[in-house]
């Protein structure tokens, strides 16, 4: 018998994400807590329509509960999940604060179960190229890596992810992507500094920010704009060998919102078949870089393994910890106006 799951919260990340990737890997959703009735039937005509977690949590089969609700609920309903002994994931951010992912990798234990954070932008077709030439050792020694997410949306949407009250802005949403995917090629920096802030009329949270760290003698540059109408490099990369840059975005998430499958012949690839290019240093010649296909598949896939032998889950609970130590060192520094050191720095 496959791994059961209960799904909570039927949003776009429950629905369009999720569910697809949960289906994808062979596990079954048994369950979803959600007040989208038709939405829910339509798309999960065998599960069963719950009115809380608590109700999920009473379900006879039940091996893993995922989490798909807004930023601020990730933690108490984790809580519950993990005490009632079931594997948990968590849509990004795991919690709101390092000392809720410490109570959450705390519980987990306590439970002997898996605990998982959904970092999927780890598998981008974008990240994963990158990731290639960096192992190809074609540029040399990093020395600058800048990864920017510039979108033009000038209007501030009427949607939880614009409110404070649940955990919004931009830093939690996208720049939990980006901290990750810096955190995964490099570690944790030695410092930081930040600047977080608002740009468009009418925003209440934050919706741009530019983070510099620093590690060693190398530098870090992430950031987000909102009103960015050529958004420039996804990637852009100097090594002691040559350069790589890149603009192409990974098309998951565009094929997830048109109702492509995760299991069709053309999810995860790229429609021109650009990834990138790399510029020697020494001649100045270009080179065009082939597209890794993304890969959100293996998320799932990795979990269902966690589940069912014990293997270590694609995201530990951990790492997802140290992503929300940056933000929490990130918003220091914005507030101060000053370099902030970690893991016991000057």
């Amino acid at each position: 018998m496959t791994v059961a799951v209960g799904l909570v919260g039927f949003g776009l990340a429950g629905r369009v994400f999720h569910a697809p990737l949960i289906l994808a890997s062979g596990m079954e959703i048994v369950g979803v807590v959600s007040r989208q009735r038709e939405a829910v039937s339509a798309a999960l005509p065998g599960a069963s329509l719950l009115p809380d977690l608590g109700a999920l949590l009473s379900q006879p089969r039940l091996d893993l509960v995922v989490i798909a609700t807004p930023n601020d609920l990730h933690e108490a309903q984790a809580l519950a999940a993990l005490a009632a002994g079931k594997h948990v994931v968590v849509d990004k951010p795991m919690a709101l604060s390092s000392a809720g992912a410490d109570r959450l990798i705390q519980a987990a234990s306590a439970s002997s179960v898996t605990l998982s954070a959904f970092h999927n932008r780890r598998w981008d077709s974008d990240f994963l190229t990158l990731r290639r030439v960096l192992d190809e050792a074609t540029l040399g020694a990093v020395h600058s890596f800048e990864a920017r997410w510039n979108r033009y949306r000038p209007k501030v949407p009427d949607r939880w992810r614009e409110s404070a009250l649940h955990g919004g802005g931009v830093l939690f949403d996208l720049g939990t992507h980006l901290i990750d995917q810096a955190l995964v090629l490099f570690g944790m920096p030695d410092w930081l500094q930040a600047d977080i802030y608002t740009q468009r009329a009418g925003a209440t949270v934050d919706d741009a920010f530019e983070l510099r760290m620093g590690k060693g003698r190398m530098r870090i540059v992430l950031g987000v704009d909102s009103l960015a109408a050529v958004p420039g490099p996804r990637y852009r990369v100097h090594g002691e060998l040559g350069s790589y840059t890149s603009e192409s975005v990974d098309p998951q998430e565009e094929q997830s919102r048109a109702g492509i499958r995760p299991t069709d012949e053309a999810f995860g690839l790229h429609a021109q078949g650009v990834g990138g290019h790399v510029i020697d240093g020494a001649t100045g010649r270009g080179s065009v870089v082939a597209p890794e296909r993304g890969r959100w598949t293996e998320y799932y896939r990795t979990v269902r393994r966690a589940v069912e032998n014990a293997d270590p889950p694609p995201v530990g609970a951990a790492q997802a910890r140290q992503v929300l130590r940056v933000i929490e060192a990130a918003r220091q520094s914005s507030q101060r106006g000053a370099r902030v050191w970690l893991e016991g720095g000057p």
